[in-house]
């Protein structure tokens, strides 16, 4: 689920240095997120963190620096509740500086806020340079995430004389699903879970493997039915042109930096093309954003006005891509293997170190089979069956994916016995539907945002959301507020 990797870079600005657990850490500025408003005074620390926690051999096992955000500017210390983000696939700053209702509602609820980072991505490396290495990687798994930020939430309320401070948890996506997970494997550490887009379902192998192409296609067909028809129509001029083998010509038309040269090349060129459509619809944001690149308001709607800008489709579909992969315009041609790189992930899994550590977990227990075939959506054949994801992974990782695994370490679609967890989606984001959408009980509660695109609930107040987010965060405030006040009283009664 991580798209490309964030084109705005984060600047820490040190001015003094402490020590928590004999490991340095850093206090950091003000942070401005792009609607202007002040950000709360994020410190930026570090915290010793065990590598393997089911391994109780201290040989060959030790430590690595974990990074964390922490912000008390609003907590009522000693009783307000904890707010935790469970980080995902990347850099925690970026998920820090995007989604400001947290702070916004600790502010409501005198809440100390957290945003944890996931182990090997961002700074939180377990084996630094080499972490991706084989075997090294291995110990990037869900079960091993979620030991992180239970020991972590445990250890930094003993140091914060916060023991009877109820743990609320956040996430937005894969992070989502890993604030599910915490309230079903941590109950006693975690009262409550917030869990926005998070595709629980589908990343289980549940459902329609064809599910988000199509959801893609529908938010494209939403703004105009002529609007996909171009898409469909310029992918079809592709295709035809591979078959030919006019590899000058498909440089020309979509401004490569080097023609194509085989059929591998073009699969990558159609790669890169869906990927742009899918972060238009994931981002789909009524204004414009900086999170996994910069976003105009309204990407959909902007994407279609391209593509219906005139009658040369291939023209309309490079610089409807460009959208995505050029919006300063700087880039002069497209490098097809430095803007997008295939991966276990058919949505996606970004650049760099954090691209790889996302690979990783689609090769093992995250099941992203997702396929487009030109019939029910857009975009042009490309299959990703348990085989191919199986044959890849293998050569890739020397690891064999566990199809069934999340069914049953994390309940899968069972989860009538759990409770006090919310989960938020919008209807404009493909992965909606690889989601609960339906309320299980009176403390599993489905909430559905009209017109909200990927996690927009999590995302800080703006004068252009749509009612129904606002609503949506009302309704959320109000439960979690109930939370708070269950958990504070099950605390006080524990001896």
């Amino acid at each position: 689920m991580r798209r490309v990797v964030s084109l705005f870079a984060v600047t820490v600005t040190l001015f003094r240095a402490d020590v928590l657990h004999g490991v340095p850490f850093t206090h950091v500025t003000p942070r401005k997120h792009p609607g202007g408003q002040n950000e709360p005074q994020f410190e930026e620390k570090f915290f010793s963190q065990t590598r393997d926690h089911f391994n109780f051999n201290s040989v060959g096992n030790g430590t690595f620096n974990q990074r964390y955000l922490i912000t008390d500017e609003h907590w009522t210390k000693g009783s307000g509740p904890v707010f935790f983000y469970t980080g995902n696939e990347g850099d925690i700053w970026d998920f820090a500086l995007n989604s400001g209702f947290i702070t916004e509602l600790a502010a409501q609820q005198g809440a100390l806020v957290i945003f944890a980072e996931h182990r090997y991505y961002g700074s939180s490396l377990p084996f630094g340079k080499d972490s991706f290495g084989v075997p090294q990687v291995g110990l990037l798994t869900v079960e091993q995430a979620l030991a992180d930020y239970a020991v972590m939430i445990v250890d930094l309320k003993q140091q914060l004389a916060a023991a009877d401070c109820p743990v609320i948890v956040f996430g937005g996506s894969y992070g989502g699903m890993l604030s599910v997970y915490m309230r079903l494997k941590y109950p006693n550490v975690v009262g409550g879970a917030l869990a926005a887009s998070a595709p629980i379902l589908s990343t289980a192998g549940l459902g329609d493997s064809r599910q988000f192409f199509r959801d893609v296609t529908a938010d494209f067909e939403g703004v105009s039915p002529e609007c996909s028809d171009a898409v469909r129509g310029a992918f079809h001029q592709l295709r035809e042109l591979a078959e030919r083998q006019a590899y000058s010509r498909i440089q020309s038309e979509f401004a490569l930096c080097k023609p194509p040269s085989s059929a591998r090349d073009v699969r990558q060129l159609n790669g890169l093309l869906r990927n742009a459509f899918t972060l238009m619809a994931m981002l789909d944001y009524p204004y414009s954003t900086h999170f996994w690149g910069n976003m105009p308001a309204d990407p959909v709607k902007v994407a279609c006005e391209t593509m219906l800008s005139g009658p040369d489709l291939l023209t309309n579909l490079r610089d409807t891509a460009g959208i995505v992969y050029n919006s300063t315009g700087a880039l002069s041609c497209f490098d097809l293997y430095l803007l997008y790189v295939e991966c276990a992930d058919p949505t996606g899994c970004g650049l760099g170190f954090d691209s790889l550590a996302w690979d990783y977990q689609a090769c093992t227990e995250i099941d992203l089979c997702y396929e487009s075939n030109n019939v029910t959506d857009m975009f042009p054949p490309m299959s990703f069956t348990e085989k191919d994801r199986e044959l890849y992974c293998s050569k890739r990782w020397a690891v064999v994916p566990r199809p069934d695994w999340l069914k049953v370490q994390f309940w899968g679609d069972a989860l009538s016995t759990a409770s006090n967890i919310i989960f938020s989606n919008g209807d404009l984001d493909p992965w909606a539907n690889g989601g609960v959408r339906k309320s299980l009980s009176s403390s599993l509660i489905a909430i559905n945002i009209s017109g909200g695109a990927h996690h927009l609930d999590l995302r800080a107040s703006n004068e252009a959301d749509p009612e129904s987010v606002v609503s949506a965060r009302k309704m959320e405030a109000e439960l979690i507020a109930q939370w708070v006040k269950m958990e504070k009283t099950r605390l006080q009664k524990t001896p």
